[in-house]
């Protein structure tokens, strides 16, 4: 059990929800595992959950607590909430901003710093403790550039602008990308990012980092009463997940990129988990897809220190914290949205 920001993290498999009063307790098996008081919460969310008792959901409803079920991998299921008009003013906030360009654009730039930062902490970090493998002086040099990009996007209000500074920042970290594969050279390379379909090894597993990605932070969305598919930097597009890939943003080369390199790096997977069909694309093969699954659910349950909030969570929370972080600025709560800023 986890609590952030008045929100209650239930991570164990198999809990069952329950209430003694006025206080939430967990139970596995019929034994207690926690117990909390409920006069300040805001929401419960419960990963792997077995069951809610009909009376915690009850007293939920009364008083506008939220409860969020989702997978133990993370995938949401449902939001129970009473007759509350918290989660519509939220949502209609959401599409005010999203409708406002200029405003858009003033949440929108702190993702694309967030991004910025992790890359250039990424590259310094790789000139810190590789600097007998890698062009240290190169990668100085694309280190400076997004300090430079990331001071004209503090002051930019322009989402047009913002997506060229973007992509110039993009250009120059992707031109180190190849330099950061360190092993397996001759089966893992990097020249340019290709999609639909991926062309090579590395573009196959940065495809498939980027889809988990996309959902986790999706499903964290979701949970706090957000909608996904309308975003700020990513405009209104059919069946597009815009606002988790605003919020993705940041996480891309922190939590994705340095996932993959590390399964490339330290040999987890070879070039014998791959297969090229006809058309080019190349995929991971079933068995090499069940290992970067488990590596990818592992990868989750690392324990960092959240850069704003200064407490010990999992890499899994991540994408929540940064959800619950969006909706506290749309209530104003905050006056600014604080972008993962990764060392």
């Amino acid at each position: 059990m986890r609590k952030l920001l008045n929100t209650v993290y239930v991570t164990q498999p198999d809990v069952y929800l329950s209430l003694d009063g006025d206080n939430l307790v967990l139970l596995k098996e019929q034994e207690k595992l926690g117990r909390l008081p409920m006069h300040n919460l805001e929401s419960i969310v419960a990963f792997g959950y077995t069951g809610a008792s009909p009376a915690l959901m009850g007293y939920c409803a009364e008083r506008d607590i939220s409860i969020v079920f989702f997978t133990m991998t993370g995938r949401y299921l449902a939001r129970v909430i009473g007759e509350s008009r918290g989660n519509v003013t939220l949502r209609k906030k959401q599409y005010r901003v999203s409708d406002d360009e200029a405003a858009s654009a003033r949440i929108a730039r702190n993702f694309l710093i967030g991004k910025l930062y992790n890359h250039k902490w990424m590259i310094e970090r790789m000139t810190r403790d590789y600097p007998l493998r890698v062009d240290v002086a190169r990668f100085k040099a694309v280190s400076q550039q997004l300090s430079a990009l990331m001071a004209d996007i503090r002051e930019c209000e322009d989402l047009e602008r913002l997506r060229g500074l973007e992509g110039q920042a993009a250009l120059g970290y992707n031109q180190l990308v190849d330099a950061m594969i360190l092993q397996q050279k001759e089966h893992f390379y990097f020249r340019a990012r290709s999609r639909r379909p991926p062309r090579d090894n590395v573009n196959a597993m940065l495809s498939f980092a980027y889809s988990l990605l996309a959902n986790d932070v999706a499903a964290a969305l979701e949970g706090v009463g957000l909608d996904a598919y309308v975003g700020f930097l990513h405009r209104d597009r059919p069946g597009r997940v815009s606002l988790a890939l605003d919020v993705m943003e940041e996480l891309r080369g922190v939590y994705a990129d340095r996932f993959v390199l590390s399964l490339i790096n330290k040999k987890v997977v070879s070039g014998d988990d791959f297969v090229q069909k006809e058309n080019g694309a190349v995929l991971l093969r079933d068995e090499a897809r069940k290992k970067f699954l488990t590596a990818w659910q592992e990868k989750k349950q690392e324990k960092i220190t959240h850069p704003y909030l200064g407490e010990s969570l999992s890499w899994g929370l991540v994408p929540h914290a940064q959800a619950l972080l969006l909706a506290r600025h749309l209530r104003d709560d905050l006056d600014e949205y604080p972008p993962f800023l990764w060392k």
